[in-house]
């Protein structure tokens, strides 16, 4: 079952479930979670190799990062593939689950969110991928909500996030062994 805001609002003041939200967000959330906003933006290069034991994911470079003492916007062209990261961080207790689904405005624009669930136990920024499938260029501001979060209760008990983006690492630098 998705949590309402009232109860998500309640775990952001008692055990700090999302930290960093806007105004709106902690004053007047829509719908049923947290729209969460951008922070960050990276490029990749280079290759990548997805193993049966090991993995390595492309370079990455910061584009852009949000200033919160400046406006700052990207301009993302037809093609474009980023992975940006949210301004927000999720703290997922053992008993949750976190969901994402795109802002609507978001591929009403051409912009498409690659989206994953976040497991119980993680911490930290959430990374996702945007590519712009569409037809027009989209000037992206930086904080700007892109994201719904969604939390749900894990019933029956749910194994801790062991991975190794915890703390919201957007690549690995090197070859490494999955956990």
């Amino acid at each position: 079952m998705i949590l309402g805001p009232k109860q998500i609002l309640n775990l952001v003041a008692t055990m700090n479930l999302v930290e960093g939200l806007s105004e709106r967000e902690l004053t007047n959330p829509e719908g049923a979670g947290f729209d969460l906003r951008l922070g960050e933006v990276y490029k990749i290069t280079g290759d990548a190799f997805l193993g049966e034991t090991e993995r390595k994911t492309p370079d990455i470079s910061l584009v852009k990062a949000y200033d919160k003492n400046k406006n700052g916007s990207i301009v993302i062209n037809p093609g474009d593939f980023f992975l940006v990261k949210t301004i927000e961080t999720i703290n997922v207790p053992q008993n949750l689950t976190a969901n994402f689904k795109p802002r609507t405005t978001t591929f009403r624009s051409g912009l498409f969110l690659r989206t994953g669930n976040v497991a119980p136990g993680y911490s930290g920024p959430v990374t996702f991928a945007l590519k712009n499938e569409g037809p027009v260029s989209v000037t992206l501001e930086m904080g700007a909500r892109i994201v719904h979060i969604q939390f749900e209760e894990v019933k029956g008990g749910g194994s801790l996030y062991r991975g190794q983006w915890q703390g919201g690492r957007v690549s690995a630098v090197k070859k490494e062994v999955q956990v």
